[in-house]
């Protein structure tokens, strides 16, 4: 009886209310909490989110380790995260909310900035090193496996030496600024392709684009 009792309030206690595994998603931006770093180009990931709410018509509350929105997209269920640990210790709000809802790794999609694409490339990827990211490092770190959906925006590498802190960390400049909403928009169409048509499809459709 207890055993059964606490099974029935661990599931009323969960987000997503879907009870298919397959069909449930986690969306997570990574980025820096505070005002300071809201401009900044590490925090592409909370951008994307924030343009993706706006356009599916969703708010973020702060919740445990994070700020977290849902939304249903063609039968699917969406948890969207914005980590609140600081980039550093990203993995540890990734896996919590993984297990909380008990989503699949094939179905969790990380977004962050990445030196090597150029500015506003998108590129979809299934598994990958860190490339020196201590974001992805600690989601590696935490879920042990570097095979995890990435998708990685590109803000280029216009810094000198020993400069890449300065540069990830500094505010978008004029040129970067016109050219993004349509780059938003660009990356919340493929969030909603990875959501519903797959990985695979995603990728051919969308990665340099």
């Amino acid at each position: 009886m207890l055993k059964w009792l606490k099974s029935i309030f661990k599931t009323k206690s969960q987000i997503l209310k879907e009870t298919d595994l397959m069909k449930k998603f986690l969306v997570v931006g990574l980025g820096n909490i505070g005002d300071k770093y809201k401009n900044t180009r590490h925090n592409i990931g909370f951008k994307i989110l924030d343009a993706l709410a706006k356009n599916e018509d969703f708010v973020f509350e702060d919740a445990k380790l994070g700020a977290i929105a849902t939304f249903k997209y063609k039968g699917r269920s969406v948890l969207c995260l914005k980590p609140s640990t600081y980039m550093n210790l990203s993995g540890k709000a990734v896996k919590y909310w993984m297990d909380k809802e008990k989503i699949p790794l094939d179905n969790v999609l990380v977004i962050t900035d990445d030196i090597n694409l150029a500015f506003g490339t998108i590129r979809l990827k299934t598994k990958g090193s860190d490339g020196g990211h201590n974001g992805l490092k600690d989601i590696q770190n935490q879920l042990q496996t570097s095979k995890y959906n990435r998708f990685r925006f590109g803000v280029g590498a216009d810094f000198g030496e020993g400069r890449q802190v300065d540069y990830v960390l500094g505010e978008w400049n004029e040129e970067e600024n016109k050219v993004l909403p349509e780059r938003l928009k660009k990356s919340c169409e493929l969030i909603r392709s990875f959501i519903f048509a797959g990985v695979q499809n995603t990728m051919n459709q969308y990665n340099g684009s």
